[in-house]
């Protein structure tokens, strides 16, 4: 499939199958580079910047593997609710507790984005809402049991069955509570990166 603009190969940092079937579907060419980034941030950067602050981290740290024509494509997503920062959970338990937080309430979720080639470095974050109905106990137990949601943000997949069963509306964009804004990605990297022919 060619898409109607010429885009530079792009250079995914992570390991995220869910942005590569995001990146797959938008038909964009990508190779996938990693390198194990602390995704820890200064205590003072204000919460909805942290996404921002975690893509720009994770695109540096694979900068050298930038050649001529390529742009590396990092994202980072939290959940933040109450001025709380719910990331990935370490541990079952802990999973638990942030869904116990998190049921029958409202969330935001926010993805960052870095695109970076070797001449400039383009940001940009995007915010959904998240309407959560409750959950029960043994609704939160069936759900970490079975998908075990310790690489999720808020510990939860909005394509899973948390999505399909749980959730009562979303303001904002699908993609960007899945991991990345499309729309938004697609657009910069047009406006920014691309060879109109």
């Amino acid at each position: 499939m060619n898409l109607p603009i010429k885009f530079p190969t792009l250079l995914l940092a992570s390991k995220s199958p869910r942005r590569k079937d995001l990146l797959t579907q938008l038909g964009l060419k990508f190779e996938i580079v990693l390198q194990d980034v602390v995704e820890d941030y200064p205590n003072t950067l204000p919460k909805n910047e942290i996404p921002e602050y975690l893509a720009i981290k994770k695109a540096t740290a694979v900068q050298q593997h930038l050649q001529e024509h390529q742009v590396i494509v990092a994202s980072d997503t939290i959940v933040l609710m109450n001025d709380t920062v719910y990331g990935k959970p370490k541990d079952a338990a802990e999973a638990y507790k942030i869904l116990s937080e998190l049921s029958g309430k409202s969330h935001q979720v926010i993805t960052g984005v870095c695109l970076m080639d070797n001449y400039k470095c383009v940001t940009f974050a995007d915010t959904a809402t998240v309407h959560l109905a409750a959950l029960t106990t043994a609704e939160i137990k069936f759900y970490v049991d079975n998908y075990q949601p310790f690489d999720k943000a808020g510990a939860y997949a909005i394509q899973e069955w948390i999505g399909l069963a749980k959730v009562e509306k979303i303001e904002g964009t699908y993609n960007t509570i899945v991991g990345l804004p499309t729309q938004k990605l697609y657009k910069t990297l047009v406006e920014e990166f691309c060879t109109h022919e």
